[in-house]
């Protein structure tokens, strides 16, 4: 049955992730909490599925304020297939050298900010944009993705980097190159991705890990609750606390 075999295949990814990177991502988590205990911002950038951990964590339920997601709708949205931001415009714009460095333009950054980035191939010019800009803005760079599958794999932009190489730390997915894992009869290209379940694996490693370091410096955390459980009468005030402050932070006050 090719659901099990999807189901072992991810399980198999979850387990390498816990296996292999969990030092990384305490490594990781150590440098975003830094970053949000000084008020400041995680930004959180990547390009086609690559935005779906990014709206996983914040606002969600059981998410807190100090990430803060950027997502370019041309690289995003493209659920039309075809026509007006199509499947096609898509892959050319992610490969566009030049385009991240016009992003960062429309948004505030500073030296004890964090950059996390999403990029399962890491050869795609907008996301080495970003990295190489936040580089240069003195930002800390992190970046999740199928880092040990695209080894050897030739980056698209003039650096001659990916954006492994200029990550200061890396957290492997896991996932395969090829991304779909099932084989199926007659055909040629295999279905069944599972690099999203892995980003969003990592991101929630991640993400509480990041809470029990502020949580045990005794700093407060702005979290997004559920505003759906009968009997809790004071979920939407803590709500509106929370999108308050981070509202205060975009203002910089």
């Amino acid at each position: 049955m090719l659901a099990l075999e999807w189901l072992n295949n991810a399980r198999d990814v979850m387990d390498r992730i816990e296996k292999t990177q969990t030092e990384n991502i305490r490594k990781a988590a150590g440098v975003m909490a830094d970053t949000i205990e000084c008020g400041r911002w995680v930004h959180t950038f990547g390009c086609g599925h690559a935005t779906l951990p990014i709206e996983e964590m914040y606002p969600r339920i059981g998410g807190f304020v100090g990430f803060h997601p950027i997502i370019e709708i041309p690289l995003s949205f493209f659920t039309h297939i075809t026509g007006e931001m199509g499947v096609h415009q898509f892959v050319f714009l992610e490969r566009v050298e030049g385009y991240g460095v016009e992003i960062m333009k429309g948004y505030t950054f500073d030296q004890r900010d964090t950059m996390w980035l999403f990029s399962h191939s890491g050869i795609n010019n907008v996301n080495i944009d970003i990295a190489l800009e936040s580089k240069k803005r003195g930002m800390k760079v992190v970046v999740f993705g199928s880092a040990a599958a695209a080894k050897g794999k030739k980056t698209r932009h003039t650096s001659g980097k990916t954006i492994f190489d200029i990550a200061d730390i890396v957290v492997d997915t896991c996932a395969p190159l090829e991304d779909a894992s099932v084989r199926l009869k007659n055909h040629y290209d295999k279905i069944g991705p599972v690099s999203t379940m892995a980003f969003v694996t990592c991101v929630w490693m991640t993400v509480t890990t990041v809470a029990e370091i502020l949580a045990e410096r005794g700093v407060k955390l702005y979290i997004h609750p559920s505003h759906n459980v009968p009997g809790d009468t004071t979920a939407r005030e803590r709500l509106d606390e929370a999108l308050a402050e981070y509202k205060r932070r975009v203002a910089g006050v």
